[in-house]
């Protein structure tokens, strides 16, 4: 069994203490040791010196819409969430296949770029499946359906499964596709029932506007009007008079393996649903500040014990696939949440959320799935350098 040892100025094991002067030895593909430079029990093999900087797990992504990279700079952002949505509405009708696969292609290329080594891609289309099995990326593609007409609720699951069935076959175990919602406002009870009765869904976007929740709780507002423009002003529905958490803790369709993006417009009790149901809120700050949503209240969520990871949203919505970014952001406006704790929700807490467990961070048996930041000699807190905003990760070679 061939063995590396890599060593860098500082290792963040994510699941430990930072290790100043850090080794990490690798055998197969996996961790096979690591410690500091007089740690006992060090496997021999070739040294690599990264030098000064910092050792991490590779970052994991929670949510992501890779089939949207095209869309970077083309709609506007100023005018708030329901006209975001409605210019990305029209903007779709005129994709030009070729196009949007490029952009994909490059995107996942940027992500890989940034240190990330895994992603949950939300997909309508399933444009970007072979891509991600051909990248180096590990992928949860989450296949997400839309209907707010109940009276189509089958047809939409039979396309579903038709489309999930021609396509399955050629993934190997790296690639996964689970079928997912869209939101509470954007999908009808009963398909939300139907996918529940399959195990699902596996996402969902979730309080992520004022629009959404005004127009679960009075069925009017921004999003009654969207709706209407789009021809289903007819579709019967009686609004639910509770907060988008409080609906689908009412339909059921709340359980652990759920990825719900955003959760922005959450109160306490909310919350408190959120963490008993063991829902993974995927936080992508980035995107909620670009779209005048608010920011998702992090202290709140963490001190009711919700279980957090982060995502970048699309480039559509988000500036960039750099998931430490959005780690950045959420440190400048909580200084307060210790680094080390923003860090493991851009690595362990995605890589939880996604049933991913041998990656997000390092120890023996674990992915050799790393990436590494330069920095200059000398630091003090290698966490805090990596939420700076200024760290820059770069994934390290299989």
């Amino acid at each position: 069994m061939a063995v590396r040892v890599l060593r860098a100025s500082w290792v963040v094991p994510v699941c430990g203490p930072p290790l100043a002067d850090g080794l990490v030895a690798v055998a197969d593909g996996r961790i096979a040791w690591l410690g500091g430079r007089y740690s006992p029990g060090r496997p021999d093999g070739p040294l690599t010196d990264l030098g000064n900087g910092i050792l991490a797990p590779g970052l994991v992504n929670a949510h992501c819409h890779l089939e949207l990279s095209h869309l970077a700079g083309r709609l506007p952002r100023a005018g708030g969430f329901v006209p975001w949505v409605e210019a990305l509405v029209a903007a779709r009708l005129y994709d030009e296949p070729g196009v949007v696969r490029e952009r994909a292609r490059e995107a996942i290329g940027a992500a890989q770029e940034a240190g990330t080594v895994a992603v949950g891609d939300v997909s309508n289309t399933l444009v970007p499946l072979d891509l991600l099995r051909d990248s180096r990326l590990r992928a949860v593609v989450f296949y997400e359906l839309l209907g707010w007409d109940p009276g189509r609720c089958a047809a939409v699951l039979q396309a579903a499964e038709e489309r999930l069935a021609g396509v399955v076959g050629g993934l190997d175990g790296r690639v996964r596709v689970r079928l997912a919602a869209h939101a509470p406002h954007s999908v009808s009870p009963p398909l939300l029932m139907a996918l529940r009765r399959r195990g699902g869904p596996a996402s969902i976007h979730l309080a992520e506007s004022e629009a959404e929740t005004d127009f679960l709780g009075t069925g009017g507002g921004e999003w009654a009007g969207f709706l209407a423009r789009r021809g289903l002003a007819g579709v019967p529905y009686r609004p639910a008079g509770l907060t988008p958490v409080r609906y689908l803790e009412s339909l059921g369709v709340l359980h652990p393996g759920l990825v719900a993006a955003h959760c922005v417009h959450v109160d306490g009790e909310d919350r408190a649903i959120l963490a008993r149901r063991g829902v993974h809120v995927a936080l992508c700050p980035r995107s909620n500040r670009n779209l005048g949503v608010g920011l998702p209240p992090l202290p709140d969520l963490l001190a009711d014990g919700v279980r957090l990871c982060l995502g970048t949203d699309s480039v559509a919505s988000g500036d960039s696939l750099d998931l430490l970014q959005d780690a950045a952001l959420l440190h400048r406006a909580y200084p307060r949440v210790e680094p080390a704790l923003l860090v493991r929700l851009a690595t362990a807490g995605g890589a939880e959320a996604l049933g991913l467990p041998d990656l997000g961070t390092l120890a023996p048996g674990q992915a050799a799935e790393m990436a590494f930041a330069p920095a200059a000699a000398g630091l003090a807190d290698p966490c805090a350098f990596l939420v700076s905003g200024e760290a820059r990760l770069q994934r390290l070679a299989a």
